[in-house]
């Protein structure tokens, strides 16, 4: 399995940063990739309609690490661990997603990393309009 780092320098504080994307609410302005249309909560259980079809996402505890792991339920049953990181960066903040190659050939693959890197981009238009 191969995984792939993708990141992006946001003109804005961690803090800022992680607040709108820890917010389950503003998945679908930024994050296409996973969210297409409003989120569903169910309990502590988030349901999406993707571009896979509709997911279960779990993310890890609102913290102050800048930590926005979740793991994506397939409608295969596979579950993907999406390591993400808010760091700190001399230019503000930057989002660090760790992209995993399951279930996906390599072109599949390589559409991930540009849906990702797409989205990262969108995130960051997305704060700069909030800040």
């Amino acid at each position: 399995m191969k995984s792939r780092h993708v990141s992006r320098v946001i003109g804005a504080s961690p803090a800022a940063v992680y607040e709108y994307a820890a917010d389950v609410g503003n998945l679908p302005q930024w994050a296409a990739g996973l969210a297409q249309a409003e989120v569903v909560r169910d309990g502590d259980r988030l349901l999406v309609d993707s571009p896979m079809g509709r997911v279960e996402v779990r993310f890890v505890e609102r913290n102050q690490f800048g930590v926005l792991d979740h793991d994506v339920t397939l409608p295969s049953g596979t579950v993907v661990t999406n390591p993400v990181r808010v760091l700190a960066h001399p230019d503000g903040a930057e989002v660090v997603f760790t992209v995993r190659q399951i279930e996906l050939d390599d072109d599949e693959f390589a559409r991930d990393v540009n849906l990702v890197a797409a989205d990262l981009e969108r995130l960051e238009r997305q704060v700069s309009q909030h800040s």
